[in-house]
């Protein structure tokens, strides 16, 4: 089986020995970096499947960072910030980060956070397989995991595609926030409302910008998401 490889980045050199250590013990190949700008390097040569990207950095912090690597990747990132949790977590959120620690950080729930990421990569998490299908102008094709608006591509993360497939597998259903955030990011994730309403939002900029039919993703305040049946 091919070792799972993560991408440490960080200035501080004693997190960055740390966390190396912890994770080559538990099975994980790990690469590191102290700055933006390796971390793009790693990146682009490397290719890691996962990466945990410090906010505030030297050359280049976490932020553009993020918003470089999503130009020519979608892997799964984590961001650590010692700054203002709550504006620190919206903004990378907004750049497409999977998931949020702020410092100081338990390296257990580093772990559990990378390990619950892990198994939504695995191919026995997927999502059962359906003809295409649309819903006004958005047409969506399982097999190929492509989306269309108006018959445009439209390019989801894989988060992104991960909501989406949820809500139209189970179109017409109501799905609560508990059960969207532990199908999509795990149990441990299930009382996380602020994750999931920041990638619904992000979602919805794309597969309803322009459309005739939006919204596509309604919302039972307090309760969950869902997608209409088609009018036939």
């Amino acid at each position: 089986m091919k070792q799972f490889r993560i991408l440490l980045v960080d200035d501080e050199e004693r997190i960055l020995n740390f966390l190396r250590v912890k994770l080559t013990a538990m099975g994980y190949g790990v690469l590191t970096a102290s700055n933006g700008l390796e971390a793009i390097e790693q990146a682009q040569s490397q290719e890691p499947d996962l990466i945990v990207l410090d906010v505030v950095m030297p050359k280049m912090g976490g932020l553009e960072t993020l918003r470089q690597l999503r130009t020519f990747t979608s892997v799964p990132v984590i961001f650590l910030s010692g700054q203002d949790a709550s504006a620190q977590k919206t903004a990378g959120l907004s750049l497409g980060a999977d998931d949020y620690l702020a410092k100081p950080f338990s390296p257990d729930e580093l772990v559990a956070r990378i390990e619950a990421i892990k198994r939504r990569l695995s191919p026995d998490g997927r999502l059962k397989v359906t003809e295409p299908l649309q819903i006004g102008d958005l047409t969506i094709d399982f097999n190929k995991r492509l989306i269309l608006v108006k018959g445009e591509q439209v390019h989801l993360t894989r988060i992104e595609w991960l909501l989406l497939a949820e809500l139209a597998n189970n179109i017409g259903r109501l799905i609560t926030y508990e059960d969207l955030l532990t199908k999509v990011w795990g149990l441990e994730y299930r009382d996380d409302v602020k994750l999931l309403r920041t990638w619904i939002s992000r979602l919805r900029n794309k597969i309803e910008k322009g459309s005739t039919t939006s919204p596509l993703i309604r919302t039972l305040a307090k309760t969950g998401y869902f997608i209409d049946k088609p009018s036939s």
